[in-house]
């Protein structure tokens, strides 16, 4: 089978284009492990200070006991249900309650 001319530029093309996104594709990657390593850095550096002044990060500080249970079993609607039911919030605060100890517990 022989290519004609518009084809051939078509294939051509088409790899021209399939190189340039892989080649932004390499770079967006190098960036994110930049950031990944900038990251690890701050967070080394943060148990470090927190070490340092003997001081221990529990996320789940101040946190019914039934609710820790639920979002470490991973049950997050049941956490939210528990949450509304002992403190008397609406659905969205005891959504934004859950969802904001789940991310001080690097979850979710």
């Amino acid at each position: 089978m022989t290519w004609t001319p518009m084809e051939s530029f078509g294939l051509v093309a088409v790899a021209v284009l399939g190189l340039i996104m892989l080649a932004g594709i390499g770079a967006r990657l190098n960036g994110i492990r930049s950031r990944i390593a900038v990251l690890s850095r701050v967070e080394a550096k943060l148990d470090l200070l927190l070490k340092q002044a003997n001081i221990k990060f529990d996320p789940y500080a101040s946190v019914p006991l039934d609710i820790v249970q639920a979002l470490r079993e991973g049950k997050k609607i049941e956490a939210i249900k528990l949450y509304r039911q002992a403190s008397g919030v609406g659905l969205k605060e005891a959504k934004d309650f859950v969802e904001e100890v789940e991310r001080r517990a690097g979850a979710g």
